[in-house]
């Protein structure tokens, strides 16, 4: 079994062994995409404020990755989590690739009628939103970037080999371990660790080899240039999955890119979410300002046809 592989499910069990506690989650609904399936799906906070789709990380679910902050974000955005594919409740398909779960976004703004939103990604979920940008541009008002890269070192062939032997082994791991009913899956009631689990466990671990090839085969570096919506980095700085030097590369290679940082490793965004809302919050207050339509000054105002 590799090292990477033994730290990657000692993270994720740090999520649901000290997680941050659960409060104010929003519940949510199964929303049936045309033509590609079922996806457990919330929508929270004011409907008329601007969207932000929050986008997680692998082993994980929109909630489980996500629901620290987005108490905060109701305040004052219209808040969309979704489970992406083979993850949770997301949609079963017969292959696991980043290409489809960015077309599983826009999907869902299609059937929640959101016309333009931010999309704010977590490690792998970072990777889903910047081709959310490249195959969708016009729905695309900005980007928040979290503790990933314009590549993932999945793309290395002996790492992509033994994430599939690991998936093998795994899979009579997984059979063997109890399921959660789904109907427990929303009840945060009691110990947050519990709920955490009970999320954690909802994705099958017998896939890690399929995530790890859905993962080895993003790289944006090519086109990273291209992008022309307001975008913010959120750089968590002892970060040992993807190194703050690959974060880093986001932000040389994306015009205008802005830096924010987080004390904390890869999964600060529940392993001291306190320290990571904040910045968290301020990149998307930035990406929103940055977007926001420019008044018009008194002059243009004098000039405009009455």
């Amino acid at each position: 079994m590799s090292s990477q592989f033994v730290r990657g499910v000692g993270r994720a069990f740090g999520h649901v062994l000290r997680p941050y506690p659960a409060r104010d989650v929003p519940p949510g609904t199964m929303v049936e995409l045309p033509d590609r399936g079922p996806v457990f799906v919330t929508d929270s906070g004011p409907r008329d404020a601007p969207a932000v789709f929050l986008l997680h990380s692998v082993l994980t679910t929109g909630l489980l990755c996500w629901y620290p902050v987005i108490p905060e974000l109701n305040k004052r955005y219209r808040v969309i989590t979704m489970d992406q594919r083979w993850h949770g409740r997301g949609i079963r398909s017969d292959r696991f690739d980043l290409r489809d779960c960015a077309d599983d976004v826009a999907a869902l703004a299609d059937e929640l009628g959101i016309e333009r939103f931010t999309a704010a990604g977590f490690s792998m979920g970072g990777g889903i939103a910047q081709l959310v940008w490249r195959r969708h541009r016009r729905r695309v008002s900005g980007l928040v970037l979290c503790s990933t890269g314009p590549y993932f070192s999945t793309n290395d062939p002996d790492l992509r080999a033994q994430s599939h032997r690991t998936g093998r082994l795994m899979t009579g791991v997984y059979r063997a371990l109890p399921k959660p009913r789904l109907n427990r899956l929303d009840d945060p009631v009691g110990h947050t660790s519990v709920w955490a689990l009970r999320q954690f466990f909802s994705t099958p671990l017998s896939h890690l080899g399929h995530f790890g090839e859905g993962l080895g085969g993003f790289d944006s570096r090519g086109w990273l240039a291209e992008i022309d919506v307001p975008t913010s980095v959120v750089v968590s700085v002892r970060d040992r999955v993807v190194e703050p030097a690959r974060q880093q590369l986001l932000i040389d290679g994306i015009p205008a890119a802005r830096r924010f940082e987080v004390d904390g490793g890869h999964a600060c965004c529940v392993l001291g979410a306190q320290f990571f809302i904040p910045p968290f919050v301020d990149a998307v207050d930035a990406v929103q300002d940055a977007g926001a339509p420019v008044p018009p000054t008194p002059e243009d105002a004098s000039l405009s046809p009455r």
